[in-house]
Protein backbone atom coordinates (compact mmCIF):
# COMPACT_ATOMS: atom_id res chain seq x y z
CA UNK A 1 0.00 0.00 0.00
CA UNK A 2 1.48 3.32 -0.87
CA UNK A 3 2.17 6.11 1.28
CA UNK A 4 -0.90 8.26 0.82
CA UNK A 5 -3.12 10.26 3.27
CA UNK A 6 -6.75 8.52 2.98
CA UNK A 7 -8.50 11.96 3.86
CA UNK A 8 -6.50 14.54 1.74
CA UNK A 9 -4.22 12.69 -0.63
CA UNK A 10 -0.90 14.22 0.79
CA UNK A 11 2.03 12.06 -0.71
CA UNK A 12 5.61 12.43 -0.42
CA UNK A 13 7.73 14.84 -2.16
CA UNK A 14 11.11 14.92 -4.04
CA UNK A 15 13.81 17.21 -3.38
CA UNK A 16 17.71 16.95 -2.79
CA UNK A 17 20.19 16.32 -0.17
CA UNK A 18 22.60 19.25 -0.22
CA UNK A 19 26.09 19.09 1.02
CA UNK A 20 28.27 21.62 2.38
CA UNK A 21 30.22 21.32 -0.39
CA UNK A 22 26.75 21.94 -2.14
CA UNK A 23 26.49 18.99 -3.99
CA UNK A 24 22.96 17.47 -4.37
CA UNK A 25 21.66 13.94 -4.96
CA UNK A 26 17.83 13.33 -4.88
CA UNK A 27 15.65 12.18 -1.70
CA UNK A 28 11.90 11.72 -0.80
CA UNK A 29 10.28 13.23 1.68
CA UNK A 30 7.79 11.27 3.32
CA UNK A 31 4.56 11.84 4.70
CA UNK A 32 4.48 11.49 8.15
CA UNK A 33 1.02 8.79 8.46
CA UNK A 34 -0.51 6.51 11.05
CA UNK A 35 -3.11 4.23 11.25
CA UNK A 36 -5.83 4.86 13.44
CA UNK A 37 -9.37 3.76 14.08
CA UNK A 38 -12.41 6.42 14.38
CA UNK A 39 -15.75 6.08 15.85
CA UNK A 40 -18.41 8.01 13.59
CA UNK A 41 -21.54 8.04 15.83
CA UNK A 42 -23.67 9.53 13.42
CA UNK A 43 -22.94 6.50 10.94
CA UNK A 44 -22.91 4.04 13.92
CA UNK A 45 -19.84 2.59 12.55
CA UNK A 46 -15.97 2.45 12.88
CA UNK A 47 -13.66 3.24 10.32
CA UNK A 48 -9.95 2.78 10.21
CA UNK A 49 -8.01 5.29 8.41
CA UNK A 50 -4.50 6.16 7.07
CA UNK A 51 -4.14 9.42 7.91
CA UNK A 52 -1.07 12.28 7.87
CA UNK A 53 -0.75 13.55 11.60
CA UNK A 54 -1.56 16.86 10.10
CA UNK A 55 -5.31 15.74 9.70
CA UNK A 56 -5.41 14.75 13.70
CA UNK A 57 -5.40 18.15 14.10
CA UNK A 58 -7.70 18.91 11.90
CA UNK A 59 -10.00 15.55 12.38
CA UNK A 60 -9.84 17.71 17.20
CA UNK A 61 -10.81 20.41 15.96
CA UNK A 62 -13.48 19.83 13.12
CA UNK A 63 -14.71 16.52 14.51
CA UNK A 64 -13.95 13.43 12.51
CA UNK A 65 -17.78 13.37 10.98
CA UNK A 66 -16.86 16.81 8.99
CA UNK A 67 -13.89 15.96 7.96
CA UNK A 68 -14.80 12.71 6.10
CA UNK A 69 -17.22 14.12 4.76
CA UNK A 70 -15.20 17.11 3.06
CA UNK A 71 -13.19 14.12 1.99
CA UNK A 72 -15.64 12.23 0.45
CA UNK A 73 -16.68 15.48 -1.47
CA UNK A 74 -13.48 16.34 -3.02
CA UNK A 75 -13.10 12.43 -3.85
CA UNK A 76 -10.27 10.93 -1.81
CA UNK A 77 -12.33 8.76 0.44
CA UNK A 78 -14.28 5.99 -1.04
CA UNK A 79 -15.25 4.04 2.07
Amino acid sequence: MSRVCELTGKRAMVGNNVSHAMNKTKRKFNVNLVKKRFYIPEEDKWLTLKVSTSVLKDINKKGIYAVVKEARAKGFLNK
